[in-house]
This record gives C-alpha cells, sequence and structure tokens, in this order.
C-alpha cells in the first residue's frame, strides 16, 4: 500500500497517544521545505483523515451536519496500529555487511 507522506506523519503520530486533535497535524507543514499554499493545507488534512478512515485505520470523531462531517479528532484502530509500527520498522537502517 501507497501512502502520502502526510498520512505517514498522521498514523505514526497517533500511535500511543490516544484520540489527537486534528489541529496538530498543521506541524506537518511548519517541518517542509517547500511550502504548501496555507489556504489548501486544512484540504488536504481532510482529505488524508477521510482516506485513512475509509481504509479503516482510524476513527473520526467530529459533529456531523445535514450536509458533510467535520473531523475534530482521530483515534487508531488495530489496524492502524500494525500499520504504524511496520512504518517505523521501515526507517530503520540496514548495515552494510558483507
Amino acid at each position: 500500500m501507497k501512502l502520502s507522506p502526510l498520512q505517514k506523519f498522521i498514523i505514526t503520530s497517533c500511535l500511543g497517544k490516544g484520540k489527537v486533535d486534528r489541529k496538530f497535524f498543521r506541524q506537518f507543514y511548519g517541518r517542509q521545505i517547500k511550502k504548501t499554499n496555507e489556504k489548501y493545507q486544512e484540504s488536504i488534512i481532510t482529505k488524508s483523515l477521510e482516506r485513512l478512515i475509509d481504509r479503516e485505520y482510524m476513527i473520526g470523531f467530529g459533529k456531523r451536519t445535514p450536509h458533510k462531517w467535520f473531523i475534530t479528532h482521530v483515534l487508531l484502530t488495530k489496524n492502524g496500529v500494525k500499520l504504524a509500527e511496520q512504518i517505523l520498522s521501515e526507517r530503520q537502517e540496514k548495515l552494510p555487511l558483507k
């Protein structure tokens, strides 16, 4: 499965924290070299969260209007925890043994 860098950041930052507020994910754009227009950052985060929820890696909490859901907090599912551990294990460098 291919995940974007933002989705990897979201999954790994939720590991072991319980419910996480969506405002926490704005930190991803603070540490990036290439800046994304601030106008689009919230919509990009929302789409990433919705896709992770659709793939059953997260549970979303929020408010509902007759036309739309507003996600305020997210929580990892068991599949999400497994994926986060897999992502973290991929980051380890391999020793150059000959």
